[in-house]
C-alpha cells in the first residue's frame, strides 16, 4: 500500500470540516431477524480503535458503519484500509457529536485519549446509544461517577474495555480464589513493566493540517499544540492522561480489586518519580502505590516500572495474589498458574481467552446489563483506584478516603483533585 503524506490524504478527502464517504448498501434487518443487525460507530481510530474496528467486524450481524476521528488524515487512512479489507465503504465523521445525531447508529465504541472517555460515553448515553468504552473509563473520579449515573438514568449498556474480564482462564482463576484454593486471599500485587522511552521535549509547533486541535483537547484546558501529545504520548501529561497506572495499569487495578473482592480503599500511599529521562513527561516513570483495606484485612500493592527490569515469577504485566495456602500468578490477560503450600507445588493452571466485544453485543441484543462481564460500575472503580494512587503521589502524603462518599474527609486539597476544570462546550454535566 502506498504511504500517503498528511497533505496527500487531505487532498483526497471531501471538502468541509466533516469528510464523508458514501454509506454502504445496508441489507434490511429482516434478513437477519428483526432488530438483529447492529450498526456500530468507532470513535478514536489511531491506536486501540484499530482493534475495535476488527473486533466488531468479525462479529455476526454487526456492521461498523461509521469511523470518527478528530484527525482527518488518520480518518482517511483508516477508511481506505477498511474499504480494502472489507470491500465496502464506511462513513467518516470528524466530530463525534455528528455520530450521536445519527439515529441509525445503535452503539458506539470509544477509543479516544483518556480525557475524552467519560464525556464521550455520557453524551452517547444521552443520545440513546449503547457504549463500549476503553480503559480507563474516566479521567478522574467525578467523571466516573457521572458516567455510572448516566448509564443508569438512560438505561444503556456500557461495557468497560478491560478484556481480561471475558477471559475464560481469568474467570476460572477468580472462581478458584473465591473457592479458597490458595486459602485466605489477603494481598494482590499488580505490576506494569512496560518499555517507555525518552520522549524528549519537542515544544510547541503549528497544528498539523487536518487535525481539529480544539476538539482533540475537548474537556481539557487549552494548550499550544505539541508533537509530544499527539498521537500517543499524551498518556504522560496530566491534562490528557494518567500515567501508566491509568494506562496499562487499569487492567491490573481492575483484576486486583476483582480477585480480592473489594471496592475502593480507605488509605492510599504512593511514591515515585522521574529517574531515567530528562524529558517533558509530567507523570512519574516509576510509581509504587499501596491501597489499604483495614476493615477487611486486605491490601493492594501496585508498581509501575518503565525500562530495564526483572520479571516477577514471569510476570511483566499482571497480578500476583497471595493467600495463606499458596499464591496465584496471572500473566497478561489470559493465563494463570497457582503454587500451593510452603514448597510451592504447582496447582491448577490455564491459558484461555475470550471475546469482550462479543460479550458486549450479547448484552446489547438482550438489553440486559447483567450479561456484561465488564459493567461500567467496575470500570469506575478500576479507574478510580488508579486516580487515587496518582493523587497521593502528586500530594506527596498518605491519604484517608471514604469509599461511601468517594471523598477525602476533611481534606480540601485532595478533594480538589477528584475533578478538574472543564471548558465549554465540553462540560461534564452535574446532572446527567
Amino acid at each position: 500500500m502506498k504511504n500517503f503524506s498528511r497533505r496527500d490524504v487531505l487532498k483526497t478527502a471531501l471538502p468541509g470540516s466533516l469528510a464523508v464517504m458514501s454509506l454502504p448498501t445496508i441489507i434490511p434487518s429482516t434478513a437477519f431477524g428483526a432488530n438483529d443487525r447492529l450498526r456500530v460507530a468507532v470513535i478514536g481510530i489511531n491506536g486501540r480503535g484499530k482493534d475495535h474496528i476488527s473486533g466488531f467486524m468479525k462479529q455476526e450481524n454487526v456492521e461498523v458503519a461509521t469511523l470518527c476521528d478528530v484527525d482527518k488524515v488518520v480518518l482517511q487512512e483508516r477508511a481506505t484500509d477498511f474499504e480494502k479489507k472489507y470491500s465496502k465503504k464506511v462513513q467518516m465523521e470528524q466530530d463525534l457529536r455528528k455520530v450521536y445525531e445519527d439515529k441509525t447508529i445503535d452503539a458506539v465504541s470509544i477509543a479516544t485519549p483518556n480525557h475524552w472517555h467519560a464525556l464521550a460515553a455520557i453524551w452517547a448515553c444521552q443520545a440513546g446509544k449503547d457504549v463500549y468504552v476503553e480503559k480507563p473509563a474516566c479521567h478522574n473520579l467525578y467523571e466516573g461517577r457521572k458516567l455510572v449515573e448516566a448509564a443508569t438514568k438512560y438505561n444503556r449498556i456500557v461495557q468497560h474495555g478491560v478484556q481480561l474480564r471475558s477471559s475464560a482462564a481469568i474467570q476460572e482463576a477468580i472462581k478458584h480464589l473465591r473457592d479458597g484454593l490458595i486459602g485466605k486471599v489477603y494481598m494482590a500485587r499488580g505490576t506494569v513493566y512496560k518499555w517507555r522511552p525518552d520522549i524528549g521535549n519537542l515544544g510547541p509547533s503549528p497544528v498539523p493540517e487536518g487535525l481539529d486541535w480544539d476538539l482533540w483537547q475537548g474537556p481539557a484546558q487549552v494548550r499550544e499544540f505539541s508533537k509530544n501529545y499527539v498521537h500517543y504520548n499524551w498518556h504522560w501529561f496530566w491534562d490528557y492522561g494518567n500515567g501508566d497506572i491509568g494506562n496499562q495499569g487499569v487492567h491490573e487495578t481492575d483484576l486486583a480489586m476483582w480477585g480480592l473482592d473489594v471496592g475502593l480503599p480507605e488509605e492510599i500511599t504512593s511514591a515515585g518519580g522521574k529517574y531515567l529521562w530528562n524529558d517533558c513527561k509530567e507523570t512519574p516513570e516509576v510509581l509504587t502505590s499501596t491501597y489499604n483495606y483495614p476493615k477487611q484485612g486486605k491490601v493492594i500493592q501496585f508498581e509501575v516500572r518503565p525500562w530495564m527490569t526483572n520479571k516477577e515469577d514471569g510476570v511483566e504485566v499482571g497480578n500476583i495474589f497471595y493467600g495463606d495456602k499458596g499464591y496465584m500468578v496471572i500473566n497478561g490477560y489470559n493465563d494463570y498458574k497457582t503454587f500451593l503450600g510452603r514448597n510451592r507445588e504447582p496447582g491448577p493452571a490455564r491459558n484461555a481467552g475470550g471475546d469482550h466485544y462479543k460479550n458486549f453485543l450479547e448484552a446489547v441484543r438482550a438489553k440486559n446489563k447483567a450479561l456484561l462481564n465488564g459493567p461500567i460500575e467496575t470500570g469506575h472503580l478500576a479507574a478510580s483506584i488508579a486516580h487515587l494512587g496518582n493523587i497521593a503521589y502528586r500530594l506527596g502524603r498518605t491519604l484517608k478516603f471514604d469509599p461511601k462518599t468517594e471523598t477525602f474527609p476533611g481534606d480540601k486539597e485532595a478533594n480538589a483533585m477528584l475533578s478538574r476544570k472543564y471548558r465549554a462546550p465540553y462540560l461534564i454535566p452535574n446532572k446527567v
